[in-house]
Formats: C-alpha cells, sequence, structure tokens
C-alpha cells in the first residue's frame, strides 16, 4: 500500500479485464463454467484480485457521469440520533445475499446480542447443473457456489433464490461447525429472490429460531446491564456520517490522538533486479507509505513498503525533517519489516504504541497513516468483518489475517490498525480489488506480528515466518499444498479431505475418528522418514483436526489446522497422530525449514545468471514468470512451468529449474534465436541439477560439442571451443560485464 510517485512501465503482456460483472455477489466458487450466467460470475479470492494497493490510477466515483458500482450508499435518516446515554435502533435493513442484518442492536448489549444472532447464521453450499439453452436437450456442465443464510422459526432457513438456482444439491454449514448438512429447498421465490430449506438436524438449540420476533427476523430484547462503566458504541448502530462510534465514547479520543503521534510516514527509494535482464537493475522509483514506532526505538511496517530499497526516511506528524532510517529485518513472507533511526532528535516527543489481543468480531477499529489524495495523516473507521487465514500477496503464504471494512488505500501499508483502547490489533497491507466488492481491507494482526518480533529479538535478526497454505490453481482448492518458507517451521505434505464416508471407511476409520489423509509428502522434509501417503493426520500437538482440515479456534469459530503449526518456532517438536492400517501411531517430530522448486521470491538477492554463446541461462522464480508474462503470469506462462510451479516438489535442497531465459543473436547461434524459457534438462546426458552445476559443467568441458538436452525433445549443440571464445565478444556487443553472476563465481 505505498504510494508510487512515479509511474513505472510494465513488462509483459497487456493484462487481462478482470472476471465479468457479477449479480449474484454470495456465489464464489471458482468452479463455474466461463459463461455469462448470474449464477456463474463469481468473484474468486486468489493472488490475482488480492492486491497491494500500490495502483496508480485510483477510479473516482464523483464524477457526475461515472457511475458509481455495487450497492448505493446508505444514506442515515437526518431525524436518527445516538448518543452513548439514550441510543436508538435503525430501522432494519434489507436482507442481503441471504445474511440477516444485525443493524437493530442496542448500544448498551451490542455484544450480548450479536453473538447469538452469529450463531444462526449458515453457510449454504449448492451444486447447480443449468439447462443449456442452445441445445435445450442437454444440461450444462455441474458447478458449485457458496452463500449464505438464516435460520427462521420452524426449523427453517432463508436465503436468496439466486443462490440455489437450477440446484441439485444443498447442504449447510453452522458457524463452529466442520458438518455439512444436506438441505431440502421448500419453496423458491423467484420474483423476490428469497428461497425457504428445511434441515431438521442443523438447528442449535442453545441459540433455537424462536428467539426471533415472528417472520421479521430481528434480534432478541436488549440484554440489561448493571455495568457503570463508559459505554463504547457499536458501529452496527452508529449514523454512517459519523464512524467515531469506533472510539469509546469518553475516552477513545484521546487515546487515538496521542496514538496518531506514534505513526509515521515512510518515504523510500527503490531500486528492482531486471530479471528478464539479470546483469542490470531497473530504473529508481519512489513509494511512500506508512509505519508506527514500538518499544525499544523501532518502526514497524510493511515488507513490501521497503522492498529493493536504496534509501529509506522518516517524517514525524508534527514536523517537517525527514530522518534517515536503517533497515533492521525484512520479513518478505509475513510482510512486515522493523527499521530504526540512528538520529536521537527523531525519538524525543514519541510514545511507542502497545499492541493489544487479536479482537472479536465487529468490533471496533481506526485505521491510521498516510494514503494517496493528501500528505497529512488520515484516520478510517470500521469493524472487524472476518479473523481466518488469508492470502498475503506479497510473501504468497496464507497466514492468519484479519478482514475489516475501513477504508484501506493507497499509502496506508505499515499504518496500524487501533481499537476502541487505543491498543494496536494488526498492521493494514492489503485489500481486495474486484468491481463487485467494497471496502474490504485486510489487516496483519498481532500473534503474526509478534511472533516476527519474537524471531528478530530471539536471534538477532529475521529468520523466517511460518507456515502458509498455497492455493493451488490460483484459488483457495479443496486440494491444498502445505508450505511455508524462510526459518520458520511448515509440515511438508500436501492433504486430502476426508468428508466423503465411504472414503473414511475404506481407510478404517472408525465413525468418531476424524482427520485428514495424506497425499504427498516433500521428499526433503523430515517427515518423510516418518509418514506415509495414505496415512490419517488425526491431530497435531494434542488438538484434533477435523475431516475438512479445520480446528476449534474460538467461540463459533474454526480455522485451518496451519494456524497450530504457525505457533511453531524452527527446531521446536511436535506430537503428530497418525492413522494407518487402521493402527494410531504417534510420533515427535522436530519441524524444519524447506524450500519450492520454484520460489516464490528472491529474499533480495540479485538474479543468478550464466551466458554461453548468447544463450542466457537463469532460474525460474515467481517474480521471474511476473517479470516475463506481466501480473496474469498464472495465465500467460509455459504450461510446463506453471505445472512445476503448482505441482512439482524438489527431491533435493539444491534442486533448481534453469531454462534458456532468451539468446543474445549472434552467428554462432543461428536458428535458435526462437528459444524462450525453455527448461535445460541435461547437458552432454548429464543431469542439470541447478545453475551453478550446470556453469560449472560448461568451464570444465573438454568435449567437442555442447549438447543440451531441452524440455519439449529439442536439443541444441555448439562447438564447445567456438562457444566459448564467441561468448567474450556477445559480452561486449550488448554491454555485459560478465559471463556469469558473482555467485556463481565462488
Amino acid at each position: 500500500m505505498r504510494t508510487e510517485t512515479k509511474r513505472k512501465r510494465k513488462r509483459g503482456r497487456r493484462p487481462k479485464t478482470g472476471p465479468p460483472e457479477t449479480t449474484a455477489l454470495d456465489n464464489n466458487d471458482a468452479n463455474s463454467p466461463p459463461t455469462t450466467s448470474a449464477a456463474e460470475n463469481k468473484v474468486v479470492f486468489s493472488i490475482n484480485n488480492v492486491e497491494l494497493i500500490d495502483d496508480d490510477v485510483i477510479p473516482c466515483y464523483d464524477e457526475p457521469n461515472v457511475r458509481r458500482r455495487g450497492r448505493p450508499r446508505k444514506i442515515p435518516k437526518p431525524e436518527t440520533s445516538i448518543t452513548a446515554t439514550n441510543a436508538k435502533t435503525l430501522p432494519v435493513s434489507a436482507m442481503a445475499n441471504g445474511a440477516v442484518s444485525t443493524a437493530l442492536i442496542n448500544a448498551e448489549s451490542a455484544v450480548a446480542r450479536v453473538l447469538p444472532a452469529m450463531d444462526a447464521v449458515v453457510k449454504v453450499f449448492c451444486v447447480h447443473t443449468e439447462p443449456n439453452f442452445s441445445l435445450p436437450w442437454q444440461r450444462k456442465r455441474q458447478y458449485s457456489s457458496s452463500s449464505s443464510g438464516f435460520v427462521i422459526k420452524g426449523r427453517r432457513v432463508l436465503t436468496n433464490a439466486h443462490s440455489v438456482e437450477h440446484y441439485t444439491q444443498v447442504k449447510l454449514k453452522k458457524r463452529g461447525s466442520d458438518m455439512k448438512y444436506v438441505a431440502t429447498v421448500l419453496a423458491i421465490g423467484t420474483e423476490c429472490d428469497i428461497v425457504s430449506m428445511k434441515n431438521v438436524e442443523l438447528i442449535n438449540p442453545i441459540y433455537p429460531a424462536s428467539s426471533f420476533h415472528h417472520h421479521h427476523c430481528l434480534p432478541p430484547p436488549p440484554i440489561e446491564t448493571s455495568r457503570s462503566e463508559p459505554k463504547t458504541l457499536s458501529p452496527a448502530i452508529f449514523p454512517i456520517t459519523d464512524r467515531s462510534a469506533l472510539i469509546n465514547a469518553e475516552s477513545g479520543v484521546d487515546r487515538v490522538v496521542s496514538n496518531m503521534d506514534s505513526v509515521v510516514k515512510i518515504f523510500c527509494v527503490h531500486s528492482q533486479p531486471n530479471l528478464s535482464m539479470p546483469w542490470q537493475m531497473k530504473r529508481q522509483y519512489s513509494t511512500t507509505s506508512s509505519g508506527l514506532v514500538i518499544k525499544g526505538w523501532r518502526v514497524l511496517t510493511n515488507a513490501h513498503c521497503v522492498a529493493h530499497y536504496t534509501h529509506v526516511k522518516l517524517r514525524k506528524r508534527d514536523t517537517d525533517t525527514k530522518y534517515v532510517a536503517t533497515v533492521l529485518a525484512i520479513g518478505t513472507q509475513c510482510d512486515i519489516a522493523l527499521l530504526t533511526v540512528d538520529d536521537d532528535e527523531f525519538w524525543e516527543g514519541v510514545s511507542p504504541v502497545e499492541f493489544g489481543d487479536l479482537p472479536a468480531l465487529q468490533d471496533a477499529v481506526t485505521v491510521v497513516g498516510y494514503p494517496i489524495g493528501g500528505d497529512t495523516i488520515s484516520v478510517t473507521s470500521g469493524v472487524v468483518s472476518r479473523i481466518e487465514i488469508l492470502s498475503y500477496v506479497h510473501g504468497s503464504t496464507e497466514l492468519l489475517g484479519l478482514q475489516i471494512d475501513a477504508a484501506i488505500n493507497s499509502g496506508n501499508s505499515g499504518g496500524p490498525a487501533f481499537n476502541d483502547k487505543g491498543n494496536c490489533v494488526g498492521i493494514a497491507f492489503q485489500s481486495l480489488k474486484h468491481d463487485d466488492v467494497e471496502n474490504i481491507g485486510y489487516v496483519i494482526p498481532t500473534p503474526v506480528i509478534m511472533h516476527f518480533i519474537q524471531d528478530y529479538e530471539k536471534n538477532g535478526t529475521y529468520t523466517g515466518i511460518i507456515l502458509g497454505f498455497y492455493p493451488l490453481s490460483g484459488f483457495l482448492s479443496s486440494w491444498i499444498r502445505v508450505w511455508g518458507g524462510g526459518g520458520f517451521p511448515i509440515l511438508g505434505v500436501e492433504w486430502q479431505k476426508m468428508e466423503n464416508p465411504d472414503l473414511r471407511l475404506s481407510m478404517g476409520m472408525k465413525p468418531d475418528q476424524k482427520g485428514v489423509r495424506i497425499r504427498r509428502i516433500d521428499p526433503t522434509a523430515p517427515e518423510f522418514k516418518v509418514l506415509k501417503p495414505s496415512d490419517i493426520i488425526l491431530s497435531f500437538d494434542g488438538v484434533n483436526i477435523a475431516n475438512d482440515g479445520t480446528v476449534p479456534f474460538r467461540h463459533g469459530e474454526r480455522i485451518g489446522f496451519s494456524y497450530l503449526v504457525s505457533q511453531k518456532y524452527t527446531g521446536d517438536n511436535a506430537a503428530i497422530e497418525v492413522l494407518r492400517n487402521s493402527k494410531i501411531l504417534k510420533f515427535n517430530v522436530k519441524l524444519a525449514t524447506h524450500r519450492r522448486l520454484i520460489p516464490a521470491h528472491n529474499k533480495g538477492r540479485p538474479p543468478s545468471y550464466y551466458i554461453i554463446a548468447g544463450f542466457v541461462f537463469t532460474t525460474v522464480s515467481v517474480p521471474y514468470l511476473r517479470s516475463e508474462y506481466g501480473k496474469d503470469y498464472e495465465y500467460e506462462a509455459p504450461v510446463k512451468l506453471l505445472d512445476k510451479l503448482l505441482h512439482e516438489m524438489p527431491q533435493s535442497p539444491e534442486e533448481q529449474i534453469v531454462v534458456v531465459s532468451q539468446v543474445l543473436v549472434a552467428d554462432i547461434n543461428i536458428g535458435y534465436e526462437d528459444i524462450v524459457n525453455t527448461q535445460v534438462l541435461a547437458l552432454n546426458g548429464q543431469p542439470v541439477k541447478n545453475l551453478k552445476s550446470l556453469a560449472n559443467m560448461v568451464e570444465n568441458c573438454n568435449d567437442e560439442y555442447l549438447k543440451f538436452d531441452l524440455e519439449y525433445q529439442q536439443i541444441v549443440v555448439l562447438q564447445t571451443k567456438t562457444a566459448k571464445a564467441a561468448t567474450l565478444d556477445i559480452l561486449s556487443t550488448h554491454c555485459i560485464p560478465s559471463a556469469m553472476s558473482d555467485d556463481l563465481k565462488i
């Protein structure tokens, strides 16, 4: 979320347009066919549309001729007034996407009343099969979607009609449960877009549907309280024109104002390597972002705010002086960086922020930073909408994160999110960009921040980050690979859900046993020595794993079991219980770090390359693919490379994918000019394990010919002596200082 002050020209092909417009906002599965049906076009949560907010072009909806997309703005009635001492309730809002509105909550009992209402909201899973109107005797390929619904009287569930349009199977899942219950569709109101469903087993007796008033689905009456401390206003009932309800009515303003002095503006000059021409750098550019002062005379911000930095300066809120900063540590995977300033004048009058606990749903948050649109500090307010494992775009990992509805714009990156007590509960770092979503921002929560800080304090440097789930095919899938990076541990396995009863029975699982099946194990992982494919992981560190791979998190909430691994450090032991051949086995595994076959990032190191006879050899990484094919590399890159990116595991820790990046045209390589981004498999019959081994084999080759075996059954043959002699002239022609990068000379 840095603000780029110089517009950069992107490499690669022109990006494709985003997904088509959707009318059914709740259908968010990515398995729908590519048609223009309202039920098929979905918002996909993927690395492609969850972006760091550093775009140059910001849409403006204030122009008179520009139609604002999405739902219309809610305009509060002028006569509605809410104060800390005399709270009124707002009229109930219309049902949106099958979800019940909680806008009727009284300020005095907001938390107590919202939680029971949340337990009445269910998730709807539907399989659709539409008719094919072009071939009316056939039906289209089935696809899946997910949406929301809520429980009403009579053991019934309401949702939208478009959510179950052309349904073949409908299932419901309660909040905090891993079970899916088959539902019966009782009635579909196409005109009013409402559906009634029934499932006898679904209703939670703790919060029965009868607690709602008649047909209006209103929350129960207000719960009286005798607390005398200052009341905290709920943003669900506060007028939209004044979102200051996020701050405690009596002392919240003072706390936030004092904490604002701890928020600084960051000015960074970046100089990125040119991965397509690895012997040179790109033109430098400047960005601005936000940061916060913490204990120990240090400043926290996002890693992407200082990525490839050459110069970093900080400016406090009340001064015009910029202070040179030193970067202490960069955590690429968790998108956090740690800075400090040597000038003692910078720390005068600045108090470090205090970190708060992980917030609950609907807790008020205030995001403070220096976003685009001005030079002074900016404050936006909202509530916590969701807490789950989400995609960190910069690090290509899946970690715990907060979703909020406060505006997070370019330049907000690294700025703190405060709760109503004035404590920092996270760092703003990215938001969801799509035509059909509004005000979806993401915050790095305190558990991830403290893990980063403790790692730095323990080791004197940053060694890595927590486990992450790498989404296959660019979206969250039921087949999930467990990956990680850096110096923090991961569980090097791929696993499969065990939701099918026949599958569980065939694996020898008892009715009371739950877990996930191991598909593959990373050959370089310590788990490879003790775990086997088709083992059923029943528990991790004594916590039982459900058939969908989730574990209990908090009241009414479940989360992926990767969260348990995320609490560990490299070298820690973990107790893993598995089911093998109907027998329960227990292993004590020492967690370690591993690497991907195609790395997600280069960790700030300059790219490696080797040149012989005009053939430029380099290694493949995600930044390299992005440099060659642009943001849509998942669609534009060669299929062979994408397959290795998504599915291949390294057979040894030093294995790399080496490719011919390009051929610098010369007389010696006539006929080979069209070879681009093709993997090198062998040289003179010897397998190529990595770029350094290839360079050593070429430099030490005494054979008459150099024969390169490439992907797609291609071969390249060059005379050894002629190729080596021609290399110097080619380097001089293209102003290349050396035939190999410095790391290959060691």
